[in-house]
């Protein structure tokens, strides 16, 4: 079953990096340019991970995170943050918010795939047997 991930990124450039990415890797992707509807969109999309800048405007991803963390539904679903900010206590701060993953822009391609795949392992496995079967 081919994995959801609602992607929230109010950078053009980088929403179409990040989906584009992920789609060539067999993901079924949802953009999202603003943290405000994230959580709506969510629960419309049931994805398999969420991936979220930190710097969004009118809300933090901090507070996009706590907000998915709330709610019932969507609260298991993993987070992987991305951000500019590149400090331990960033990353403390952010994973302490609820994140499962932290990467840093500008993102290594091989690290943010890395990431999301040990977020969804059973997606590479899939990869790899259609890759072998192919």
């Amino acid at each position: 079953m081919t994995k959801r991930v609602l992607v929230v990124e109010d950078n053009e450039l980088n929403l179409k990096l990040f989906c584009d990415l992920l789609r060539v890797h067999g993901f079924v992707t949802e953009p999202v340019r603003d943290g405000r509807e994230a959580v709506a969109r969510a629960r419309a999309f049931a994805p398999d991970l969420i991936i979220t800048d930190i710097q969004l405007p009118h809300m933090t991803g901090l507070e996009l995170i706590g907000r998915l963390k709330l709610d019932a539904k969507l609260r298991h679903i993993p987070i992987m943050a991305v951000t500019a900010y590149v400090g331990r206590e960033d990353e403390e701060r952010i994973r302490a918010a609820g994140a499962n993953a932290y990467v840093t822009k500008p993102i290594s391609v091989v690290r943010f795939v890395g990431e999301v795949r040990a977020l969804l392992p059973r997606q590479a496995d899939e990869s790899a047997d259609a890759a072998l079967a192919g």
